[in-house]
Formats: structure tokens, C-alpha cells, sequence
């Protein structure tokens, strides 16, 4: 059984077992890699009835959703380096009564992966609460390991962070100093790495569509995408903010979309994005970040 937990606490100590930058610093060739979000057990019944903010009693339709994501995946080949949900896990909120419960169905599915697949955990808004605590980030933690981090895979260096911190940290404030103080040496060492690529995941994107677009429930606000924007320009980052821009916000409700992203010597190429539901057309929030602020999807 320890075994068994260890493969969702793998991200520990800001690093993440397995993909330290001593195992995988060198460029290696090619790979691709899943991103993934949103599968928030929960989430589809509870938009139905309107009421998201209490509803969630029940989630057999996204436990359905999420073992055919992870049948897909493993069926990928070339088979993914590894596999990237980016927030949300589950619907319900800290402290809500259903939490416990979908947590562990949610690991329950989850264990079907291949486990030649590592899982990294990305913290979102209903993980964490909208304004989260150190309570709650504790609580993320025991289920699903570190908050924020960094791994290599092949030569890439990324970087996981903690997007509630940017969102409102009006609760932890000590929590946000360290996360930013991480951060900043994170990105001072990316512009000195020998890194082919740098890469960001966080849950809120830092915008939808454009850099200097209003803020929104579904963006960062402008004053720290500007800062965000500048800083990791400047530490070379290629991609940033993989994050899905929000079905709900475009009136739908499809959880467990993912997206394969191929990695290599030059760029990082969105190959196709696919839901354990159907096919369907969704914006896909990524951010080729240039001096410039260029925008490309």
C-alpha cells in the first residue's frame, strides 16, 4: 500500500520523485507529454441543478468520464513521458461534506494509469478554496503532495505552481512570500540552466486571450500578469499558464479533456486535443510567451 500512495505524493520537497534534474537534465530527443484538467468529480450535476457552490452529491458520470480518459491514455504511442492534470480534481470545495469521497474515487480510477506514467498534480481553486488557508494547503497536500515544484523530463525543466497564491493569498501571506521567493529562484535558475525548454503549469491562465484583456473570475489580474509576463520572459520560458480556459465559462460542462503536446529540440507543438467524452472543439488557454506578448493557440 505504501507504494501504492506514493503515486500521489510524488512531488515532495519542491521536487518530484523520479524526475530530478540529476536523472533528467539531459536533452534526450523528442517525447510528448498529457496535459489534462478539470476532471472535478462532482461538477456535472451540480451545474445542472445551478447550485455549484453546495451541489456535488453525486459524480458516477465524471468517474465514467475520467476511466475512459485514462484508457485512452494509455493507449497512447508513442506512450507520454507523463501526464499533467491541472487543477480541480474534485468539485467539492475545503470543507465540504462529499470531498473525502471523491478524493478517493478519484485516486481509485486514477490507479488504473500505466504506471510507466508519472501523474503530476496541479492545485486549483476548488482544491485549495478560492481564498485558500494554511489549513487547506495542508490539506492538498497530504492527498496530493506539494503545491508548487519543479521536474525535468528529457532536458525540459517545468515548473508547477500554486496560482491561488497570485489569485488571493489574503489568507496566507507567509504561504505566498515563500511561494514567490521559490519562484523567483526557480526563474533565476531557468535563465542559467541548460534547460531545452521551460515550462509552466498553473491552473488560472494568466489571461484568456489577450495580455492586456480586463480581469476576469478566469484570469489573473492584470498588475501580476504584467509582473508574471515579464519575469518569465526574461528567464526564458516557452510556454506558460497550460491551462484549459474554462468550459463553464462558454456555458458547457466537459470534464477530463486532454490535450498531447509533442516536445522538441525547438518548440512545443499542441498535436490534438481529445475528451473521454467525444470529440469536441474547446479554446485551449496556452501562452507561447516572446518579449513581445505574442498570443498563439
Amino acid at each position: 500500500m505504501a507504494e501504492d500512495k506514493n503515486i500521489f505524493l510524488r512531488a515532495k520537497q519542491r521536487m518530484y520523485e523520479g524526475l530530478t534534474e540529476d536523472e533528467e537534465k539531459e536533452w534526450s530527443g523528442p517525447f510528448c507529454f498529457i496535459q489534462a484538467a478539470d476532471p472535478q468529480l462532482g461538477l456535472m450535476k451540480a451545474w445542472r441543478m445551478g447550485d455549484c457552490d453546495k451541489g456535488g452529491d453525486e459524480w458516477a458520470e465524471e468517474v465514467q468520464l475520467t476511466k475512459q480518459a485514462v484508457q485512452a491514455i494509455n493507449k497512447l504511442q508513442p506512450q507520454p513521458r507523463f501526464v499533467v492534470l491541472c487543477g480541480d480534481l474534485i468539485h467539492a470545495m475545503p470543507g465540504c461534506q462529499f470531498r473525502e469521497e471523491q478524493e478517493k474515487d478519484l485516486k481509485d480510477v486514477l490507479r488504473a494509469t500505466d504506471p510507466d506514467i508519472p501523474l503530476v498534480f496541479v492545485s486549483g481553486n476548488h482544491d485549495l478554496g478560492n481564498a485558500p488557508t494554511p489549513d487547506t494547503v495542508e490539506q492538498y497536500c497530504r492527498a496530493w503532495g506539494d503545491d508548487y515544484f519543479s521536474f525535468w523530463v528529457g532536458g525540459v525543466l517545468c515548473l508547477v505552481l500554486n496560482s491561488q497564491l497570485f489569485f488571493d493569498a489574503s489568507g496566507c501571506h507567509q504561504l505566498e512570500e515563500a511561494h514567490e521567493a521559490w519562484l523567483e529562484k526557480q526563474l533565476q535558475k531557468a535563465a542559467e540552466s541548460s534547460a531545452r525548454h521551460v515550462i509552466i503549469f498553473q491552473h488560472i491562465p494568466l489571461y484568456l486571450r489577450t495580455p492586456d484583456e480586463e480581469d476576469d473570475y478566469f484570469n489573473l489580474q492584470r498588475a501580476k500578469r504584467e509582473n508574471l509576463i515579464h519575469r518569465f520572459c526574461q528567464a526564458g520560458t516557452l510556454l506558460s499558464s497550460i491551462s484549459w480556459q474554462n468550459p463553464k465559462r462558454m456555458g458547457t460542462c466537459i470534464p477530463t479533456m486532454f490535450t498531447v503536446f509533442n516536445v522538441v529540440s525547438d518548440s512545443v507543438v499542441m498535436l490534438h486535443m481529445l475528451s473521454s467524452l467525444k470529440s469536441v472543439t474547446v479554446q485551449n488557454t496556452v501562452h507561447r510567451l516572446t518579449t513581445n506578448w505574442h498570443y498563439s493557440n
